[in-house]
């Protein structure tokens, strides 16, 4: 008898929970709106450094480099520079 007043009660409770926080009405909505962010941008890929490698017949490297940044261009040219030493 307790037992079943307890469940009663919880079930209860929990009923008026549910519906209160079920709050249906027509003031409460508001429209779904969609934002652009303006700092999003087009993010356009790096172009690579282009190395033309030649060995002429006394076995010496040259090279021509091209490319849109002048950083990675000095960078490619100091890496060949110390990793192909001409003899």
């Amino acid at each position: 008898m307790l037992l079943q007043k307890l469940l009663l009660a919880c079930l209860g409770i929990f009923l008026i929970m549910l519906f209160q926080s079920c709050d249906i009405s027509k003031d409460s909505e508001q429209p779904v709106v969609f934002k652009q962010v303006p700092e999003i941008k087009e993010i356009k890929p790096e172009k690579p450094v282009k190395i033309k490698l030649k060995r002429n017949s006394k076995g010496d490297y040259s090279w021509e480099i091209s490319g849109d940044d002048a950083e990675k261009i000095l960078k490619a040219e100091k890496y060949l520079q110390k990793g192909l030493k001409n003899k």
